[in-house]
């Protein structure tokens, strides 16, 4: 869009130039309009704070004409729900205000109908407690008994968006601001990139089916590959990736046209070749193997903390892992807890919408089988699936999650319109696709900043969140602190709801009906659903 206006630009100034000196000088009128549009297209060029301007100059003004007409127009035209599983507008306007350090209050009040069914709302005191007294930077360390490198993080943190799926000046904006703000970035599973490490960002390298950057010529993992990269610097954890929740039990495809030389180098694959992530782990078959996999990997990795990803499906497969913990006495050292509200380009359909447990459900029941067993203190939770704002991270945490991971709000803060365009590799804001023409327009150095603003706001509100309620530890959220409307006339609270287990109560036998089929289900040995013999 750039050249094509540059090109066209030159023309019209040419021809209206043409025009009023060699047949009438009214022209010369006409030539002068030009010109001021052609000067605030070449503003918008070579300015680095909006990056649809500087992709389509002049024409990407009518985004931020749309946007002073607030509120119709902009959330109409801007901030239409029509991807199925939107973020509020509400949301997405405090994203945007927060990354740009902009006024974020809103006149007129609450824009939620708080009578509407799961409209949902924390309790507060009339005794809270004072900003000002509170830690505003809460910090959660991760390494337990086996572990040799603990990680202290952030309890907001970058979830995993590949180098691939993401162009390289996204990739490396969201790291410059992890580093910036003191946070982690986790890599996707596409490997390390340099734009992964250019900024000295901290990260979490997630694995996956594919082992991208650990694997040998016929996809099987290389455990000197993963060796020389897990102990890299900047790689402070290690996230085995199970399933996650927008395509459970689903594999992924790269396309051949977008295996470039770059990326081949980086997953160590053949350039220019389909590669495909089968949807299962070919480095282990059982629970008790991945068990002692992930043994393996803090071993391979000089005792760095390692954990694994995860959407609750069969809940007898997650009691078998955790069976599988207790006999070997091996716990990772946190676990993700993603749902089936995950978002990505590269699903279909049935598998983004009907499959696999939502966030809140499946890290309700994690912590509560992690508790009941009694081994909850092994293990760090960290709850993946469309944390947007510090109220979700508070509604997280009073489920039992330690910390937070978000990617579509990530990506918001550095300028993600939510064109719905991720998976044509036409995204306008050149955070989504890898054309030349359409990255350049997003600028490292500012974009960096909006990252870490964002992260800062949004910590530091959840810390007055916490105050307001009362709290001066996050350790103190408990599931009463959430309430959710049910009906026009009831309210429950997530205690309520989602009732919790006493610790170790399972392992005194006391399991409640609402989980005893998946214990008599749950098998070690194998992965799937066991068979109950009959008695004879």
């Amino acid at each position: 869009m750039r050249k094509q206006f540059v090109i066209f630009s030159s023309l019209l100034l040419a021809i209206t130039l043409a025009l009023s000196i060699f047949l009438n000088r009214n022209w010369s009128v006409l030539f002068a309009i030009i010109l001021v549009f052609v000067i605030m297209g070449y503003q918008d060029m070579y300015q680095k704070k909006h990056t649809l301007r500087r992709i389509y100059p002049l024409f990407g003004r009518l985004r931020y004409v749309m946007e002073e007409l607030r509120p119709k127009m902009y959330q109409y035209f801007i901030e239409s729900d029509t991807d199925g599983k939107p973020i509020s507008r509400i949301d997405r306007a405090t994203i945007y205000q927060r990354a740009k350090k902009e006024l974020e209050t809103i006149p007129f009040g609450t824009q939620l109908d708080v009578y509407a069914e799961g409209y949902e709302w924390m309790c507060h005191s009339v005794s809270p407690k004072a900003f000002e007294k509170l830690n505003h930077n809460p910090r959660v360390v991760f390494g337990n008994k086996d572990c040799k490198q603990p990680y202290s993080a952030s309890i907001l943190n970058i979830s995993a968006m590949s180098f691939g799926s993401l162009s390289a000046q996204a990739v490396e904006a969201m790291n410059g601001g992890a580093k910036l703000g003191s946070f982690a970035h986790n890599t996707g599973e596409g490997g390390i990139s340099p734009y992964h490490l250019k900024n000295g960002g901290d990260l979490i390298w997630q694995v996956g089916t594919g082992y991208f950057g650990c694997r040998d010529e016929e996809g099987n993992f290389n455990p000197d590959l993963f060796a020389e990269k897990a102990k890299l610097s900047s790689v402070k954890m290690i996230e085995l990736k199970i399933s996650q929740g927008a395509k459970p039990g689903h594999g992924g495809i790269l396309p051949a046209s977008k295996n470039t030389e770059e990326i081949a180098q980086i997953r160590h694959v053949k350039p220019h070749t389909v590669v495909a992530s089968p949807p299962y782990h070919s480095a282990f078959n059982s629970p008790l193997e991945l068990v002692q996999f992930i043994q393996k990997l803090r071993e391979l990795s000089d005792g760095k903390p390692v954990g694994f990803k995860l959407c609750i499906g069969h809940k007898a497969e997650f009691v078998s892992i955790c069976k599988a913990m207790v006999h070997l006495d091996i716990y990772p050292d946190f676990i993700t807890v993603d749902g089936g509200e995950g978002g990505t380009g590269a699903a279909p359909q049935e598998f983004s919408n009907y499959l696999g447990a939502p966030m809140l459900d499946g890290l309700a029941f994690v912590h509560n089988i992690l508790t009941g067993m009694g081994i909850r203190q092994h293990i760090k939770l960290i709850a993946s699936g469309k944390i947007t704002s510090s109220f979700h991270i508070a509604r997280a945490m009073a489920l039992g999650a330690d910390t937070c991971n978000a990617a579509r709000a990530m990506m918001i803060a550095i300028g993600c319109i939510q064109a719905l365009l991720c998976n044509t590799n036409r995204c306008p804001t050149g955070i989504a696709t890898q054309d030349p023409k359409l990255t350049i327009g997003l600028d490292v150095a500012d974009k960096k900043v909006r990252m870490a603003n964002y992260h800062k706001g949004t910590v530091e509100s959840f810390v007055e969140l916490l105050g307001a309620s009362g709290l001066d530890d996050m350790k103190n959220i408990t599931r009463s602190h959430i309430y959710r409307r049910v009906s026009l006339n009831d309210m429950l609270t997530y205690e309520e709801i989602f009732p919790s287990m006493e610790v170790g109560s399972m392992l005194r036998g006391e399991i409640p009906d609402r989980y005893k089929w998946d214990f008599a289900h749950a098998d070690m040995n194998r992965w799937g659903i066991s068979e109950i013999k009959p008695t004879v």
